[in-house]
């Protein structure tokens, strides 16, 4: 007895069994990676002058120049380094509006 043959499957039948892995790859990775590049962007947006920051490196500075190529903080007294914005790893301590309010940040 010859056994029966099986169709292939319709392409419109594996469409949701292909997608649901990338969503979930997109969900897991790509959206929480543009949301903290987002959230760097805005905070190296913001720097203003006597802010304390971290670099890359591991340099605690304070702000004294913000230009859009690049940032000029003090590491030490009359000691001055020029660093590019994207080395700006996070903000320590702003002199602005939230300090004055109060608010915590995370």
């Amino acid at each position: 007895m010859a056994e029966p043959v099986q169709a292939a499957p319709n392409i419109l039948q594996l469409l949701p069994m292909l997608a649901f892995p990338v969503l979930i790859f997109y969900i897991l990775v790509f959206y929480p990676q543009s949301k903290a590049r987002k959230e760097h962007e805005r905070m190296v947006k913001n720097l203003k002058k006597h802010d304390e920051v971290v670099t890359t490196g591991g340099l605690f500075g304070v702000v004294l120049n913000v230009k859009p190529e690049s940032i000029t903080l003090r590491i030490d007294e009359n000691v001055r380094v020029e660093v590019e914005p994207s080395a700006i790893v996070r903000l320590v301590k702003s002199t602005g509006s939230e300090a004055a309010t109060g608010e915590k940040r995370s």
